[in-house]
Order: C-alpha cells, then structure tokens, then sequence
C-alpha cells in the first residue's frame, strides 16, 4: 500500500462523540443482526438466515471503517446490497427479500457520512447510488423491507447534507492558527 493510499490517523482530532456513536453503532449491528438472524430461524427455518446475515456483516462492518476510507466504503457497501437484492430477488422465495433491516441502516450510514465528508462531486455520485439501490429493492413488488430501506435512505438524504452544512459552517467560524502565513499574527 503506497504511503498516498494509506490512512493519516495521526493528524485526525480525537472525536469522542464519533467513537460513541460507532460503540453504539456496533451494538446495534450486532444486536440487529442477532435478532434477524433468530427470526428468520424461527420463520423460514433452515439455513435461510445465512445470507441475509453474511451480506449484514459485510456492510455493518463498512459502516465501522467508514471514517478511514469514506468513498471506498461507500461504493463497496452499495454494491454489495445491490448484489445482494439482486440474488434475493432471482431466488425467489427460497431467500427473505434484501436488504435486512440492518443492511439497510449501515448502508444509510455510509451513504449520509459520504454526503457529509466528500467533495460535492462524489457525494452526488454516492447518493445517486444510494436511491437506485433502494430502487432496486422496490422492484420485487410492495413489502415492508423495501419501505423500511427507503426509510432509512431517506434519512441519509437528509441528515448528510444537514450535518455537512454543520461542518461548514464549523469551519468558517474556527480562526486559522495564529502566525501563519494565511493569517499573520496581530499586534
């Protein structure tokens, strides 16, 4: 990996209320895909809660490392519930419809944190993905899940732009640092 390539931790500020918000995150994952997994079980029997899960951890786990590689993770996570979507709906009803209720909010959150954090460009790019995506999943007919992936779409389209104009808004009040070359010291 090329030293351009590679993350700067370093130079990150330590963002308490970010790290919070990714312990809860993970909880709800984990808890999310616990209990989907056991209705599913319970429901459907067999082994019909492998998939769903599988697809639920690898896009819960991008929304954990969406804070390193935002548009990497974004464009992975839409691509994998796309695919997984696609595989729900050629199955049939060998398979529950994608995406799971936890597939949908980690991927909400990659979308919104994408909107918030990327150039104007790529945010556009990313949410643009984010509504075919959950297009994608009304295509198999009315049904809750789909209701419940626009949901939180909706949410990402909303809270992403919101907390960029935030962020903003931050930056533009903050003071540059005092004796350098952009805003020299005063007397």
């Amino acid at each position: 990996m090329d030293t351009a390539e590679r993350p700067n931790t370093a130079q990150r500020p330590a963002r308490p209320a970010g790290t919070m918000f990714n312990i809860g995150l993970g909880g709800v994952i984990v808890l999310g895909i616990a209990f989907t997994a056991y209705m599913f079980m319970t429901s459907w029997g067999g082994a019909s809660w492998v998939f769903g899960s599988a697809v639920s951890i690898g896009v819960g786990g991008l929304a954990l490392l969406r804070e390193r590689w935002v548009a990497p993770t974004a464009v992975v996570g839409l691509a994998v519930t796309a695919g997984a979507i696609t595989v729900s709906l050629l199955a049939g009803d060998d398979l529950p419809r994608e995406p799971a209720p936890v597939t949908a909010l980690a991927l909400s959150v990659l979308v919104g944190s994408a909107i918030r954090t990327l150039p104007a460009g790529a945010a556009i790019g990313i949410a643009g993905g984010g509504m075919a995506v959950t297009a994608l999943a009304w295509s198999g007919g009315l049904h809750a899940v789909a209701g419940l992936a626009t949901l939180a779409m909706t949410a990402a389209l909303l809270l992403g732009p919101a907390l960029r104009g935030i962020d903003r808004g931050r930056r533009a009040e903050t003071p540059g640092p005092q004796g350098a070359w952009g805003a020299p010291p005063r007397s």
